[in-house]
C-alpha cells in the first residue's frame, strides 16, 4: 500500500501531523498506524496539557467538543519529608512553571478525539498494527514499514491465523512511536542521528487512576512534589491531578540515572502513597487503573538530528519533554505540525525520499526550541548537585532564562542511564514496606488493572542478546536490577547459586521500555509484539 506520508504512532505528535497534512492538502494520502488495540489504548488518563499547539492546529477545538474540560485552578508545589510537607510559594517559581491556562485531561481521550478529527479529514487510521520493520530503498533512504505481522507461534511456526504483514510505503515516513520506540532506536543508530548530542536521558513514570470520595475531590487542583521517599540524591518526584467525576490521576517519576541497584522504583511509588498528605486524598477511594511508561528527559542537549533520508522523528521519538514542567504533548504536537508543513512543501515541489531539512530549521526557530532551551540545565543540575543544590541553582537558571534569555551555560548530562549503577557490593539494600492492599499494591495485582494482554503462544517481544548475561554478569555484579526496575514484574531470578535462572514473563509487559534503557549490560532489546497487544487503558 502506497501513500504520500506514512506515520507510525497515533499519539499527540502523529495525530497532529496527520491533521495538519490534510488541512494543507485534502488530496494527500496519509496513513496512520497504531500498535494499540485502539487509539488511546496505550495512554493512561492523567496529564496537564498546555493548549498552545492545539490552539494553532484546531482554533475552534472548544466548539468541536475537545475533551479539555478541567482548567487548572490550583497549582501547588511541595518538598516532602517522611511525615510533613513544605509548600514552595508560587511566587518563587518562574512564570514558565505556572499551569494557569492549562488543562487537566485524560490524554487518551484527547487522542481519541484527535483521531476523530483526523478521520473526518480523510486520514486512514489503522489501530492494532504494530510496525516491526523499517524498509529501505536501494539508495538507503527509508521507504516504509512492515506492519500487522500476526499468528506466529512461540517456536516460530505459523499458526492457523498467521498473517505475514503488510508493506506500507510512503514518499515520507514520520516516526512518532513515543519514548524509546523500537523503529526510532534503529533509525537513530543507522543514520547516526545522535552524533554530537548528549546521551538521551529517561525517567520511569508510573501512574494510577483513582476514584476518590467526593469530599476529597478538588477538580482542577494540580500538585507536584519532590523529596521523600527518594531523598536528596535520586532524582524524581510526583504529580497528582484532580480530573472530572471524582477521578484523580496520581503518578511518580524516578529518573533512570539512579546509582543504587537495589532501588525499586515501583515500591518507591507505593510507599509514597502512604505520606499523610497523599493518603488523606486516597483513603476511602478505589484504584481504577495502573500503567507505566518511560519518559524522555534529556531535553535540549539530547534532541537528535530530526531528519533522515525519507523521513523524520517527531514527538517523544526525538524527546521534546520539558522536564521541570512534566509536559511534552504540546511540543510533540507542534513538531508533528512542523514536519507536516515541511513534507507538504516538499511534495508540492515534486520531491520525495530526501531529507526534510526545513523541518529542522523550523524547529530551531520555534517556541518548542525556546521551551526546551530555557530549562535545559534543570535535569543535569539536579543529577550533579542533588535535590537541594539542583533545585536552587536550577531555579535561578530558569529565572535568568525567563527574564534575560541566558543562564549558566549549557550543562552536560554525562553517562547514559544504563552506565550509572554502582556494583551491588558497594550499595546498600533498601527495605521496602509490604503493600497493604488498600493504598499500596503488589506489582502483579496492579498489572491486572492495566488490562495488559499478550498471547502466551507467541515469540516473546523481550529479546536477550546473550541469555547467560543476566545470571553470569548482572546477578553477581548488580544483583540483577531487572527484578526491580521493571514496574510490571516481567523479570525474575528463580533459584540460587548454580541453580539460578532468569525468567521473562513477557505477558506482564506494559510497554514502558525501561528494560531496554536501564539494563546495565544493554542485553535486553524491546521489540514490538503482535498488533493490538499490551495495555488497554480505560476510556475515562
Amino acid at each position: 500500500m502506497e501513500y504520500d506520508v506514512v506515520i507510525v504512532g497515533a499519539g499527540p505528535a502523529g495525530l497532529a501531523a496527520a491533521i495538519r497534512l490534510k488541512q494543507l492538502s485534502p488530496d494527500l494520502s496519509v496513513c496512520l498506524l497504531e500498535k494499540g488495540s485502539e487509539v488511546g489504548a496505550h495512554i493512561l488518563s492523567g496529564a496537564v496539557v498546555d493548549p498552545i499547539a492545539l490552539n494553532e492546529l484546531i482554533p475552534d477545538w472548544k466548539e468541536k467538543g475537545a475533551p479539555l474540560n478541567t482548567p487548572v485552578t490550583d497549582d501547588r508545589f511541595y518538598v516532602l519529608g517522611p511525615k510533613g510537607a513544605l509548600r514552595l510559594p508560587n511566587a518563587f517559581m518562574p512564570p514558565l512553571m505556572s499551569n494557569h491556562g492549562n488543562y487537566a485531561v485524560s490524554l487518551g481521550n484527547v487522542c481519541r478525539w484527535l483521531a476523530q478529527q483526523a478521520e473526518s479529514l480523510g486520514v486512514e487510521i489503522y489501530p492494532g498494527f504494530a510496525c516491526s520493520e523499517v524498509l529501505y530503498r536501494e539508495d538507503g533512504s527509508v521507504k516504509g514499514v512492515v506492519a500487522g505481522v500476526m499468528g506466529i507461534a512461540r517456536d516460530g511456526t505459523h499458526k492457523p491465523d498467521y498473517q505475514p504483514g503488510m508493506e506500507l510505503l510512503g514518499k515520507y515516513v514520520f516516526i512518532a512511536e513515543g519514548a524509546r520506540g523500537s523503529l526510532a532506536k534503529q533509525i537513530i543508530s543507522k543514520f547516526n542521528l545522535s552524533e554530537g548530542r548528549e546521551p538521551q536521558k529517561f525517567g520511569i513514570g508510573m501512574k494510577e487512576l483513582w476514584e476518590v470520595r467526593p469530599e476529597k475531590h478538588r477538580q482542577g487542583q494540580v500538585t507536584h512534589t519532590m523529596g521523600w521517599p527518594l531523598g536528596t540524591k535520586t532524582g524524581g518526584g510526583s504529580f497528582m491531578y484532580h480530573l472530572e467525576d471524582n477521578l484523580v490521576s496520581i503518578g511518580f517519576v524516578v529518573h533512570l540515572n539512579y546509582t543504587n541497584p537495589y532501588l525499586f522504583p515501583y515500591m518507591e511509588f507505593q510507599r509514597f502513597k502512604h505520606h499523610p498528605m497523599i493518603a488523606d486524598v486516597l483513603e476511602g477511594g478505589r484504584r481504577v487503573a495502573y500503567g507505566a511508561r518511560a519518559i524522555t528527559e534529556g531535553g535540549f542537549q539530547s534532541v537528535p538530528k530530526l531528519t533522515f533520508p525519507g523521513g523524520v522523528l517527531i514527538g517523544c521519538s526525538a524527546g521534546f519533554v520539558n522536564v521541570p514542567r512534566i509536559k511534552g504533548s504540546h511540543n510533540a504536537m507542534k513538531t508533528g505540525m512542523m514536519a507536516a508543513e515541511a513534507a507538504f512543501a516538499a511534495l508540492g515541489a515534486g520531491r520525495e525520499a530526501d531529507e526534510l531539512t526545513s523541518y529542522e530549521e523550523a524547529y530551531r526557530n520555534s517556541w518548542v526550541y525556546q521551551d526546551l532551551k530555557r530549562v535545559r540545565n534543570v535535569k543535569p543540575m539536579w543529577s550533579k548537585l542533588g535535590l537541594i543544590g539542583g533545585l536552587a541553582l536550577g531555579g535561578i537558571d530558569m529565572w535568568l532564562n525567563q527574564l534575560f534569555g541566558f543562564g549558566f551555560g549549557t550543562w552536560k548530562h554525562g553517562k547514559p542511564d544504563y552506565a550509572t549503577l554502582k556494583p551491588a557490593a558497594e550499595s546498600k539494600p533498601i527495605d521496602y514496606p509490604k503493600p497493604d492492599g488498600v493504598l499500596s499494591f503488589d506489582r502483579l495485582t496492579n498489572v491486572a488493572f492495566s488490562a495488559t494482554n499478550h498471547e502466551e503462544d507467541e515469540p516473546p517481544h523481550l529479546k536477550l542478546k546473550d541469555k547467560n548475561i543476566p545470571v553470569n554478569v548482572n546477578l553477581p555484579t548488580w544483583a540483577e536490577p531487572a527484578q526491580r526496575y521493571c514496574p510490571a514484574g516481567v523479570y525474575e531470578v528463580i533459584g540460587d547459586g548454580s541453580e539460578a535462572r532468569f525468567q521473562i514473563n513477557h505477558q506482564n509487559c506494559v510497554h514502558c521500555k525501561t528494560c531496554d534503557i536501564k539494563d546495565p549490560s544493554q542485553n535486553i532489546v524491546w521489540v514490538v509484539p503482535q498488533g493490538g497487544e499490551g495495555p488497554n487503558y480505560p476510556n475515562m
